[in-house]
């Protein structure tokens, strides 16, 4: 693990591997750069991989202030710009694919690429109504609760259930003022639409079934998408099939270095 400073805050990366293009993993909310840790020693071999630990998780700094999407993607920008990283394939889970999506729209020089696994863009009508329950819990004292009550509908039954309580464990050592300014700032607040309508590199979207994306519209707000799906498992692929994950990248970075981006 690597540490670097931005403005007092510690930021907690890993930098490993050589070659091109670089490959930049960003984890999901309450979640760390430990999430990838399959993907990274996938990659390794051919491509630069950077992990990073959002602000807030991790063995980053926590420290008291709001939590949005575009702050986080804003870290990542200046990360790369630190570590001379040009042109990675951005690769986000849940959050992770929030912060990618807004990281090319603000910053459409940096990314080569980005994917999005099983994340909450473009998200069918009704979804904020649908979380409410949720986001009212996460400035009370039942938080915890809520946020685990929420676990439970992204976990299938075919999932194995020791990877759901590894992910629950991480959660709950993640300070409420990061839980709540996330969800209120970042999972919920976030306005998809003029990240993805402002996105111009080829952007995969990886679905694995379940409602957090309406893929149509999607499709219409950034016509360059491709959507490929994982089969037989939830929200949490990247632990529970890390190689199905590995495999529709593996098809899409083919693709992409197809159209020119540089190796």
């Amino acid at each position: 693990m690597s540490t670097i400073d931005r403005n007092g805050v510690t930021l907690a990366y890993e930098d490993v591997g050589v070659g091109a293009p670089p490959m930049l993993f960003v984890h999901g909310a309450y979640c760390t750069r430990a999430d990838f840790v399959s993907l990274v020693a996938h990659y390794r071999p051919q491509h630069r991989v950077i992990a990073v630990d959002l602000r807030g998780h991790g063995e980053s700094d926590t420290p008291d202030q709001v939590y949005s999407v575009s702050a986080f993607a804003d870290d990542l920008a200046w990360l790369c710009a630190q570590l001379g990283v040009h042109r990675p394939i951005v690769v986000g889970h849940s959050l992770g694919g929030q912060v990618a999506l807004q990281l090319a729209a603000d910053h459409p020089e940096l990314p080569a690429a980005i994917v999005a696994l099983d994340s909450t863009i473009a998200p069918p009508d009704g979804t904020g109504d649908m979380l409410q329950p949720f986001t009212d819990a996460m400035t009370t004292p039942g938080y915890l609760e809520a946020l685990h009550q929420f676990m439970a509908v992204t976990v299938l039954p075919t999932d194995t259930r020791t990877h759901a309580a590894g992910v629950l464990d991480r959660m709950n050592t993640v300070p409420q003022h990061v839980v709540a300014s996330t969800w209120i700032n970042g999972l919920v607040g976030w306005d998809s639409a003029p990240a993805a309508s402002a996105c111009r590199v080829p952007f995969l979207y990886i679905d694995h079934g379940a409602p957090n994306c309406d893929l149509a519209r999607l499709a219409e707000l950034c016509p360059q998408l491709t959507v490929d799906r994982t089969d037989g498992v939830g929200h949490w692929a990247l632990l529970e099939a890390p190689d199905q994950v590995m495999s529709i990248v593996d098809r899409f970075l083919e693709a992409t270095i197809d159209q020119g981006v540089p190796r």
